[in-house]
């Protein structure tokens, strides 16, 4: 593209704001201004992404114009897939959503108040007491059935559900915020939004990057498919820009220099029906840190990726096309592209990566966690030692085996559909366990080294899942080893494939590949422990009914072959796990001594003595069973403690509780398998969850009494004195400021991390 172009491409967007930033006349209430920010505040946390109730998202002025529905987006039983209703993207403009069976909130109905004010005032009418816990008729969380009343059944749901007003069964809204929003509504609830736009440094890298993927040849299109399927879910941020900007690759009909003119198919690899542009859009609305997976662009990755795709003289005889056999198989559809090009992109941001398909943007997905554990350690397979990457007869025999499910959504034949998917899978498994065997035995050289995302740690939270850089918490029960094929199939199963709004057939062929995922990430690992401790291993991963399944659904594992690791015979992976740590300790982002303590010290080097000595109490309850530790009955899966110093330092831990299953191995009746006795915690400094199920306020000096007060808790009504105490409920008159200051603790700790949490999943303790 010339340099004449960019430059018109840089004052297209400079225009675009100057317009767009310039109303002729500003009203009395500003949505911008004044509604927003109290949106923000006091609706978002429950209000957003695809499981806000009825669809109703306030994260910006088109959710607010677009309404709510009775539809759900989570519907596990349907037998037909609905229609999208994603925003910002399936529909623009009320008029729009409204043909998609959407009703606004905001309209006056005749002489009635709009449906958003009168829940309003059925809320500020019916006030909480303070810090009192929650009549127990409220049904909170994802088990609520979301009436979505019409403007027209709202006085039934009021008479039935007085309780019940908006915000739902918290501290509301301040006298002054009811009476802005209730101006803004009575005066017709105008909206002055303006879109986000990039500044001129951020356009002119924007074009940069749009060059990149839309360079004509068969080679340069091939990547940028490849690229943009990778990046779709991403939000990605430029290194030197504004800071709260953030950018969303999309498909657009258009070039360059254009409008955007957005193709929105269901899957970012459906067949788009005409020429595609790949254009950079920034991501508008409230950031919510549940959909909030972030990617960093700079000059140097610029360079990394052109380094990585363009440097062979490989060719691309032919493009492939779109439809349902290449979105089962990408190795198929890309492999024209050097593995070792693809694995190694994969492994420079692996934690980017395994976010999306486990952190996810889906923002519900307890039948899908229900086949990881709750906490566990994810490594990568050194690119040199992948017999995918470095075999050309192997990888041969292994890409038509690697084909995935969920393609075709008939729901009279998930069954045989299934049964062929998994019987490919194990022929896979076979083939890989035989071909290894014949390799030298793996040793520490097998593991990706690259940088810091080569270990990760995955807590899993009933029905949501977080990842984080380094080794976190005591040494887990199971650890998942990634080779390129594993990694590959689980971001395209789980992430470019999956369909939130698919029918029963697809989402249970999905979920269903994701056991046999895991089960290959486990054998894989494995392969690392002495041969004579693997069958052992694995009884105790897939105790009672895992044993039937395992005979069902898994390929045998390899336990003939050895391991070229020296490892302790008594506890070879405790072993194993230590080493590691002490092998790459430089790439270990987050060192752990609260809940790995190996002598008196349990508190991290350098901090605040208050905060050591809160640290070293904390240690007492970390990694402990539950057999020992009673209060770990009582606790949520994600507990946020908020420790202040006399001097008014304030630190944020997650106590995570971790739930022992005697296996993983089905999608239902997970409550049928859990140990709860083997039950520990995970405390560690930060937020390690996008959904706080509960929180405490702790001065630092009452730290000990604290976990003296845990640890003499052994029964629901010893529990109920330490809530009453230090406990921040639902109706606490300073919710809002305690809920926002963990954000505002991501802010000053990973600030491109920041968004809004999510409370949806706050429990009434």
């Amino acid at each position: 593209m010339s340099y004449r172009v960019v430059i018109a491409s840089v004052l297209m967007f400079l225009s675009w704001g100057a317009s767009a930033q310039s109303p002729a006349i500003s009203p009395a209430i500003s949505y911008t201004r004044d509604v927003q920010p109290i949106f923000t505040e006091k609706c978002v946390a429950c209000h957003a992404c695809n499981d806000a109730p009825c669809q109703l998202n306030l994260g910006s002025g088109e959710g607010a114009a677009r309404g709510a529905t009775k539809v759900p987006v989570y519907d596990g039983e349907r037998s037909q897939a609905v229609a999208p209703s994603r925003l910002f993207y399936d529909a623009f403009g009320k008029r729009a959503w409204e043909q998609k069976g959407f009703q606004s909130v905001l309209d006056a109905q005749g002489d009635q108040a709009a449906l958003m004010a009168r829940m309003l005032e059925l809320g500020h009418t019916n006030r909480l007491q303070p810090n009192a816990k929650l009549p127990e008729d409220i049904v909170l969380g994802l088990n609520r059935n979301n009436m979505c009343a019409s403007p027209g059944e709202f006085d039934g749901y009021a008479s039935a559900h007085p309780k019940e007003g908006m915000p739902l069964a918290v501290t509301g809204l301040t006298d002054q915020q009811y009476q802005t929003l209730q101006r803004w509504l009575a005066s017709g609830a105008p909206i002055d939004e303006q879109a986000l736009v990039p500044s001129a440094k951020e356009a002119l890298q924007v074009v940069q990057w749009e060059n990149l993927l839309n360079a004509p040849g068969a080679r340069q299109s091939l990547v940028g498919r490849w690229l943009f399927e990778h990046w779709f879910l991403a939000h990605l941020y430029f290194k030197d820009g504004e800071p709260g900007h953030f950018f969303q690759w999309v498909r657009s009909r258009t070039p360059t220099g254009q409008p955007i003119d957005l193709i929105n198919t269901r899957r970012p690899n459906d067949d788009p029906g005409t020429q595609v542009y790949y254009r950079l859009r920034p991501v508008q609305g409230v950031i919510v840190h549940k959909t909030h997976i972030t990617y960093p662009l700079s000059a140097a990755k610029l360079a990394r990726v052109k380094s990585l795709f363009y440097n062979g003289n490989w060719q691309v005889n032919a493009l492939p096309g779109y439809g349902p056999e290449r979105r089962a198989n990408p190795f198929t559809t890309f492999e024209a592209i050097p593995a070792q090009a693809r694995y190694q992109f994969m492994l420079d941001n692996a934690e980017y990566f395994v976010r999306t398909f486990i952190r996810g943007p889906v923002c519900r997905g307890q039948i899908a966690t229900d086949v990881i554990r709750d906490n566990f350690w994810a490594l990568f397979q050194a690119p040199e030692h992948d017999l995918y990457i470095i075999d050309p007869n192997y990888r041969g025999q292994a890409t038509p085996l690697l084909a995935m499910p969920g393609q075709n959504d008939d729901v009279g034949s998930v069954l045989s559909l299934w049964h062929d998917y998994r019987d490919k899978r194990n022929e896979y498994e076979a083939l890989r366990r035989d071909s290894y065997a014949d390799l030298p035995a793996p040793s520490w050289s097998s593991l990706w080294a690259g940088n810091d995302n080569a270990l990760l740690s995955i807590f899993r939270h009933f029905d949501s899942a977080a990842v984080t850089k380094g080794l976190i918490g005591d040494v887990p029960q199971t650890m998942w080893l990634f080779d390129f094929p594993l990694l590959e199939r689980t971001y395209y199963q789980l992430a470019v494939n999956f369909d939130v709004f698919g029918n029963v057939s697809h989402q249970a062929q999905t979920r269903l590949y994701f056991d046999l995922i895991r089960n290959g990430a486990e054998q894989n690992f494995l392969r690392l422990m002495p041969a004579d401790s693997r069958e052992g291993y694995l009884d105790d991963w897939y105790q009672n009914s895992g044993k039937f399944k395992m005979w069902l659904d898994y390929e045998a594992i390899d336990d003939d072959t050895p391991t070229a690791l020296k490892l302790d015979e008594k506890d070879p992976k405790r072993d194993f796990a230590m080493q590691l740590l002490a092998r790459y300790g430089e790439l270990n982002a987050t060192p752990d001594p609260i809940n790995r303590c190996d002598g008196a010290y349990c508190s991290r080097p350098n901090i605040d003595p208050a905060l050591q000595a809160t640290e070293q109490a904390l240690s007492r309850l970390a990694s402990r069973p539950a057999a020992g530790l009673r209060v770990i009955d009582q606790l949520p899966e994600a507990t946020m403690l908020r420790v202040e110093t006399a001097s008014g330092q304030r630190v944020v831990y997650s106590l995570l509780r971790n739930r022992a299953h005697s296996n993983v191995a089905f999608l239902l009746g997970e409550s049928l398998r859990f140990q709860p006795g083997l039950d520990t915690l995970t405390i560690f400094p930060g937020v390690l969850s996008s959904y706080p199920n509960f929180m405490f306020n702790i001065a630092a000096d009452q730290v000990p009494e604290f976990v003296d007060a845990m640890e003499n808790a052994k029964d629901a009504e010893r529990f109920e004195k330490i809530v009453e105490r230090w406990g921040v409920r639902r109706s606490h008159p300073q919710f809002w400021q305690y809920f926002h200051d963990l954000s505002r603790y991501i802010h000053e700790t990973e600030p491109v991390e920041e968004g809004v949490l999510d409370m949806n999943r706050y429990e009434n303790l």
